[in-house]
C-alpha cells in the first residue's frame, strides 16, 4: 500500500481539529511515540495528537482514510512485540488524556471506560466496592491496550482473559464511522460476534474510543503457598497434576531460579534459588481454603516439592506479585549493555511440562542470559534472553531460539503467542499457525480497513 506523507497542508488541517496543546511535531514526542518496550526497531511518527472525545478519533481517522495516512494508536507504549510501533510514520493518537472513568455500575458489575484508563487505576476505585478488573498484564497498560491485545497474566487461570471481560465497544473504523457492539447484558445469542473479533485486532480493524468491562468481586479469602522443585521440568508436572485434579487456582506461576535470584537481590526476599512454584487460591473460607492447600501440597510432594512456604499473608503477597510483575525491569537494569527479547508462547496443559523443559534446554545452549518465567496455570510460558546491543551474531542466535520454541509450541498444538500479541515480532509465524484460515483474516481486514490505514505492517506476514 502507497501511503502519503504529512505535508504541511495535512498538518495545518489536522491542527484545525484539536487544541494547539493536543497536537505535536516536537522531535522529544516523535522520539517518545516512536519505540514500546520491545527489541524492535524505532520509527519515528510525522505527529502525535492527543484526542479527547470520540468525535475528534473519528474527524481525524476519516481525514487520515481519505488522504492516505497512516495512523497508530498509543495506550502506554509497555506491548512487547512492536505492536504500536508506526512503522509507515503518519498519525499516533495517543488516548492518554481518554482516561475518564465514565460509570461503575457495582449492581451489574460494570464499568463504563474510556481507552486511556489505566487499569491498576480503575481497580484502585473499585476496591472500596468490593470488586476488580481481573485481567493483570502487570505493566501499567490502558484499557484500550489491553482490549487491542487480548491481554492477560498472572490470573487469567482462574478468571481469563480479556476477550471474557468485555461486554461492550464503541469503535472507530477506517472510514471515521462510529459503531457500537455488545449489550450490558451477561451473556446474548444475538448476530455476530463482532467484540470478540475487535478484541485482540491489534487496531488493525477499528480503534476503540468506549468500553464496558465486566467485573468480578474481590475474593473473602485466600491462600497463597510457595514450593521448590528439583528442576523446572518436575513444576511443570505439578502445574499439569494440579489443574488435572480439578483445584482452581487463581494464579500458578513458575520462576527459575535465575528470575528468584534476582527478585531476592532488588526485593530483599529470602527465596530459595531453585525452580519456584507460586500458588494462589481463592475461596469464601479459610477452612475450605485450607483444607484444598493439604491436598495440593501432597501433590506438591509427589514431584519432590520441598521448602513449603505457606499461610502467606496479603501483604507478603503482594510485594511477591509486584516483584514478579517487575522482572521486566529488573532484567535489563541488571544487564547494562544489552536488550532484552522475550519469547512468548502457550501450549494445551497436558503439553507444559514438554514446553518448558525444551525451553529451559535450547536457554542453556545459548550461553545468553535467559530467564523464564510463566503463567503456568494456563499454559504461557515466557523466557527473556538479555542479549549484547549491537552483537549481530548474539542477535542471531536469539532470533533462531526465538523460532525454535515457536514452532515448538505450533508442534504441540500451542500458539505462537499466549498474551503478546502478533505485532512485528510474530507476523512470519501467522501462515504456519493459521493456514488458509489466514486469507479469511486478510479479508476482513479489507472490508473494514480498505486503504489499510490502521496500523499498518502488522499482524500479516
Amino acid at each position: 500500500m502507497k501511503y502519503n506523507p504529512l505535508t504541511a497542508e495535512h498538518l495545518k488541517n489536522l491542527q484545525a481539529m484539536v487544541a494547539a496543546d493536543r497536537i505535536s511535531t516536537g522531535a522529544s514526542n516523535l522520539d517518545l511515540h516512536s519505540q514500546d518496550q520491545s527489541q524492535h526497531t524505532a520509527v519515528r511518527p510525522e505527529v502525535v495528537i492527543w484526542p479527547m472525545d470520540r468525535s475528534e478519533v473519528s474527524g481525524i481517522v476519516r481525514y487520515a482514510n481519505q488522504n492516505l495516512i497512516p495512523v497508530t494508536g498509543w495506550g502506554s507504549g509497555s506491548s512487547l512485540e512492536g505492536n504500536p510501533i508506526p512503522v509507515q510514520k503518519g498519525i499516533v493518537l495517543d488516548f492518554s488524556q481518554m482516561n475518564r472513568i465514565v460509570a461503575i455500575r457495582e449492581e451489574d458489575f460494570q464499568a463504563d471506560v474510556e481507552p486511556g484508563v489505566i487499569y491498576q487505576d480503575l481497580n484502585a476505585k473499585l476496591r472500596h466496592k468490593g470488586l476488580f478488573f481481573a485481567p493483570d498484564p502487570g505493566a501499567r497498560a490502558t484499557l484500550g491496550g489491553i482490549i487491542a491485545n487480548n491481554s492477560s497474566g498472572t490470573t487469567t487461570v482462574r478468571y481469563g482473559a480479556t476477550k471474557e471481560h468485555i461486554l461492550r465497544l464503541t469503535v472507530v473504523l477506517a472510514s471515521g464511522e462510529i459503531i457500537e457492539m455488545g449489550t450490558r447484558a451477561s451473556k446474548t445469542s444475538s448476530g455476530y460476534d463482532l467484540i470478540h473479533l475487535f478484541v485482540g485486532s491489534e487496531g488493525t480493524l477499528g480503534i476503540v474510543v468506549a468500553a464496558t468491562v465486566h467485573l468480578v468481586g474481590l475474593p473473602v479469602e485466600f491462600s497463597a503457598a510457595i514450593v521448590n522443585f528439583p528442576d523446572i521440568q518436575a513444576a511443570g508436572k505439578t502445574v499439569f497434576k494440579i489443574m488435572r485434579s480439578g483445584f482452581d487456582p487463581a494464579a500458578l506461576e513458575i520462576l527459575d531460579p535465575e528470575c528468584v535470584k534476582l527478585i531476592n537481590k532488588e526485593k530483599g526476599f529470602n527465596l530459595d534459588i531453585s525452580p519456584t512454584l507460586f500458588m494462589e487460591f481463592h475461596g469464601p473460607s479459610k477452612e475450605q481454603l485450607a483444607a484444598n492447600m493439604e491436598i495440593v501440597l501432597e501433590v506438591c510432594k509427589e514431584e519432590e516439592g520441598k521448602l513449603f512456604q505457606t499461610g502467606i499473608g496479603r501483604a507478603e503477597r503482594n510485594r511477591l506479585f509486584e516483584a514478579r510483575h517487575q522482572l521486566g525491569e529488573m532484567i535489563p537494569r541488571n544487564h547494562t549493555g544489552c536488550k532484552t527479547m522475550v519469547v512468548d508462547v502457550a501450549v494445551p496443559i497436558s503439553a507444559y511440562p514438554e514446553m518448558i523443559a525444551f525451553a529451559r534446554a535450547e536457554a542453556d545452549q545459548t550461553g545468553i542470559p535467559a530467564y523464564i518465567f510463566s503463567h503456568s496455570g494456563d499454559g504461557n510460558l515466557h523466557v527473556v534472553f538479555a542479549g549484547k546491543k549491537g552483537d549481530k551474531k548474539e542477535w542471531a542466535t536469539l532470533d533462531q531460539v526465538n523460532e525454535h520454541m515457536v514452532y515448538k509450541a505450533l508442534s504441540l498444538d500451542g500458539t505462537a503467542t499466549g498474551e503478546h500479541g502478533i505485532g512485528l515480532g510474530k507476523r512470519k509465524y501467522m501462515q504456519a499457525e493459521h493456514g488458509r484460515s489466514l486469507e479469511w483474516m486478510k479479508k476482513v481486514k479489507d472490508l473494514f480497513d480498505p486503504n489499510h490505514i490502521l496500523n499498518p505492517g502488522k499482524m500479516f506476514p
